[in-house]
């Protein structure tokens, strides 16, 4: 259960995730069918114009440690929000392929920023034993807004497609102000404070290679869920003829998933502990993403939707979980920025990549194929970190 004094920190964490992937990421899936059907770009700029999103993730993650040591994390929230919300406002008509490009990119710039924050900032204000647990339900804002976005878009491209770019505008200023309300009570909410270096938390040095093969297996993540979280809804609605309300209930129940991730993710942790559960998550992953490879029917689509939706956030629980745990948390934000960075620069080179093998192919299928192979290479990763555990035996849980 969570504390009443827990609240604020985990709903400014919770409010960064929902803008920063949920909004700025995730909503502008469902609106790629809708944007081709309308003309406004082709399809193979709809692909790299979610591509762009990626390479502005791979920024803002490689800058975000370095901006909260120099800013107050309330004033990184604030601009980080101002920009998504001017990145909707300005991209509701159809200007140009550069100017979507610019807003896009800065869209992903600011929802890394967000990314990093949002646990650091949690763990800043709850006690140690607490972290885990409460940290994890920051996660579950990517699904909610992976959910509001497949609600809230079909209702609204019946009025038209700017306004439902305008109406996504307005969902951002929502959690901004539950954000800057929750920010002015962190302090009074506060449990404890942030480790100093010479804290008990374990030493870093001599987990190097453990530490390298789980960012390399949180790289292949990346590299693997790409054709789910850019081009699923378009795939299910215009490459199988299933329509544009089908592929978005889709995206409905891959945000259920969304929701219900990080929270499986804290049973996880309880009883078989981060290591077994990232190796579970990347093989439960690795299959989900190879389910369309061989069926797209009602129950095959939506286990794939639900599956790979439920361990996007999941993965990314377990991963900041199991670093927590061998770094421990005054130590966190830094290698937790370093491995989002390398997970965004891998999101990025798929995107772009798997954008131009789309152009190059001409559909979809094949890249399903190469995200299944990613995640059992990044399983292997999980598996094989298992050979250099250290003396502590919680950490090789």
């Amino acid at each position: 259960m969570i504390k009443i004094n827990e609240l604020p920190a985990l709903l400014v964490g919770l409010m960064a995730t929902f803008v920063g992937i949920g909004l700025a990421r995730f909503a502008y899936t469902p609106l790629i069918p809708e944007m081709a059907e309308q003309g406004w770009f082709e399809s193979n700029q709809l692909a790299y114009l979610g591509a762009a999103n990626l390479l502005g993730y791979f920024i803002g993650a490689l800058s975000a440690h370095w901006l909260s040591e120099r800013f107050e994390m309330k004033w990184l929230l604030r601009a980080c929000f101002i920009s998504i919300f001017a990145s909707f406002v300005l991209c509701s008509q159809p200007v140009s392929f550069d100017w979507f490009f610019l807003w896009r990119f800065l869209a992903g710039v600011t929802g890394a920023i967000l990314m990093v924050l949002a646990p650091s900032a949690v763990m800043s204000f709850v006690p140690r034993d607490r972290q885990a647990g409460v940290t994890t339900l920051v996660f579950t804002g990517i699904g909610i807004g992976a959910v509001m976005s497949a609600l809230i878009i079909p209702l609204f491209l019946k009025i038209s497609l700017g306004v439902t770019w305008l109406a996504l505008a307005g969902l951002t200023v929502l959690a901004a102000l539950v954000s800057e309300y929750c920010t002015h009570r962190l302090k009074s909410s506060a449990s404890s404070k942030t480790e100093s270096p010479n804290s008990s938390a374990p030493e870093v040095v001599g987990k190097g290679v453990l530490l390298l093969l789980i960012i390399a297996a949180y790289a292949l993540d990346a590299l693997g869920f790409v054709p789910h979280t850019v081009f699923w809804v378009d795939y299910l609605a215009r490459e199988q003829g299933l329509g544009v309300m089908v592929a978005s209930f889709q995206w409905a129940v891959f945000g259920v998933g969304a929701v219900c991730g990080p929270l499986m993710t804290r049973y996880a942790i309880r009883y078989i502990g981060c290591h077994r559960g990232l190796l579970l998550g990347f093989l439960l992953k690795a299959v989900a993403i190879g389910i369309p490879l061989f069926s797209v029917d009602f129950f095959s689509r939506t286990l794939s939707s639900f599956l790979v939706g439920a361990l996007v956030p999941g993965l990314v629980a377990l991963t900041s979980a199991r670093i927590s745990e061998l770094v421990g948390p005054h130590h966190h934000k830094r290698f937790w920025g370093l491995a989002t960075a390398v997970f965004a620069l891998a999101q990025a080179v798929s995107g772009y990549g798997m954008a131009a093998l789309y152009e190059y192919w001409g559909g979809y299928h094949h890249l399903f194929l190469l995200g299944c192979s990613s995640l059992l290479i990044g399983a292997g990763c999980i598996a094989f970190s298992g050979y250099y555990r250290t003396d502590e035996s919680h950490y090789s849980k």
